[in-house]
Order: C-alpha cells, then structure tokens, then sequence
C-alpha cells in the first residue's frame, strides 16, 4: 500500500443483529450479532428492520467505530491467522426499551481485546466474519505497524542469598 496509515485508523460499521423466536421459556426472543455493515451510516432513533422471514428478522441496531490501534497489532496478525478472520461484536444488557433488552456496545478485530470483554460475565461476545474491506485495512494496518518483539525470558529473584 502507498499511502502511509494513521497511528490509529477509524472505521464506522453497522452492526446487523437477528431476532429468533426463543427456545426457552424465560426468553421470547435470542438476539445474536450475525454480521456487519462497512460505513454504515449513524442508526438514529428505533432499529432499522432490514430483512425478515419466519421467525427471525435482522436489525440494523447500531453504528460503531472499529477502532485499529499499533499497540494491538499482535492481536490483529492472531486474528488474520485465522480463517477466516473474524470481529467480536460485544452487546451489553439495555433497559433502555431497545428491542431484546441488549445493545451493541463494542466490535474489534483484536483477538486479545474481546477477551477482557468475555470475562466480565456481563457482556455477550459474540464474532461475525470480518468482510473482505475491513480484512484489508486490518492487514494493511498490521503490516505497517506491526514490530515483533522477541521473547526474553526473566531470571528470577532469589529471595535469600546463595548458600554457599
């Protein structure tokens, strides 16, 4: 690529969620990420209905920023290892009225980002395929600013002195 990348690159994508009929009696509706938007524009006011068929339907419920930052780029190349590559879409419990209790909170393409979020018990993470733009931004951002850091392995403190 000629064009030299930002220290951090910024992309707007729409986050498509599916409603299905629940399978459990405590639920009416499961909710789940299912794919993404490339520059979609800001979602203003309810979720806009994009598609529906028996039992389901797709939402496009948010606009958020992929945010791609160098100190992360270990995170991106793990991801882009993978085939294929894919974007963890975090939703947070919503008592706002939002159709299914849930709202989409954060996407990143760091496989080492989305595990802060998997941990917290509150957050759903879930991932959706990486669509072929935003893989080439990835990997072009990756490739500029990735700098492998070799392994240097720590010697330990001794706590009392050598006997001896």
């Amino acid at each position: 690529m000629s064009e030299t990348l930002n220290k951090t690159e910024t992309m707007a994508l729409g986050i498509v969620l599916e409603r299905r009929k629940g399978t459990s009696a405590w639920a009416e509706w499961a909710w789940r990420p299912v794919s993404v938007i490339p520059g979609a524009p800001p979602v203003d006011g309810p979720w806009r209905l994009l598609r529906e068929g028996e039992g389901w339907a797709h939402f496009h419920a948010a606009t958020l920023p992929l945010e791609l930052f160098r100190s992360d780029t270990e995170g991106y190349k793990l991801n882009l290892s993978q085939e294929p590559p894919r974007l963890w879409v975090v939703l947070r419990p919503d008592e706002t009225g939002e159709p299914g209790g849930v709202v989409p909170f954060v996407v990143t393409a760091s496989a080492h980002e989305c595990e802060a979020y998997q941990v917290s018990g509150v957050e759903m993470v879930e991932t959706v395929a990486m669509p072929p733009e935003v893989t080439a931004l990835v990997r072009d951002f990756t490739e500029q600013h990735h700098v492998d850091v070799p392994f240097v392995k720590r010697e330990r403190k001794r706590h009392f002195p050598k006997q001896g």
